[in-house]
């Protein structure tokens, strides 16, 4: 099985759609056949996202 994974464990990321844009990490990997998804955390906050929900990137629009 190849793993194609768009972020890495500790990667700092921001969910596009959070209005604090709050800078998470990614603290996990969750593979399965048709899908990865990333948990990610801010302090003792987590959450598992799509790799479509998540960006590098500060969105400074919201």
């Amino acid at each position: 099985m190849r793993i194609n994974n768009k972020y890495e464990i500790g990667d700092m990321v921001y969910l596009i759609t959070d209005i604090d844009q709050r800078q998470r990490m990614v603290t996990a990997l969750i593979v399965s056949k048709y899908h990865i998804m990333y948990e990610v955390s801010s302090g003792t906050d987590t959450s598992e996202h799509y790799d479509f929900e998540i960006s590098t990137d500060k969105n400074v629009l919201i």
